[in-house]
C-alpha cells in the first residue's frame, strides 16, 4: 500500500493511510486475531456476515428494479481557504 505525503502534509497523508486502511479490513483483522475466537463463534460471525451480505445485495437490485427508493444523495461541502 503506497501514500504520497504532498507539500510535507504529513496529517493529511496519515489520515489517507487510514482510510485505505479501513477499507481494506486491516483493523478488523487486527482486532479479530488479537483473541482466540471458539469455531462455534467464528460460523456464528461468518453466518451473520452472509446474511448481511446477501440483505445488501437484495436491497441494491429491488432499489434498481424500482421496488424501493433510492438512498438519499449526501451533499457533501468540498473546498475551503487555502
Amino acid at each position: 500500500m503506497q501514500v504520497l505525503v504532498r507539500d510535507n502534509n504529513v496529517e493529511q497523508a496519515l489520515r489517507v493511510l487510514k482510510k485505505k486502511l479501513q477499507r481494506e479490513g486491516v483493523f478488523r483483522e487486527m482486532k479479530a486475531r488479537q483473541a482466540f475466537e471458539k469455531p462455534s463463534e467464528k460460523r456464528a460471525r461468518e453466518k451473520a456476515e452472509a446474511i448481511r451480505r446477501s440483505r445488501k445485495l437484495a436491497r441494491k437490485q429491488a432499489q434498481r428494479e424500482g421496488l424501493l427508493p433510492a438512498p438519499k444523495k449526501k451533499i457533501v461541502a468540498r473546498g475551503g481557504a487555502r
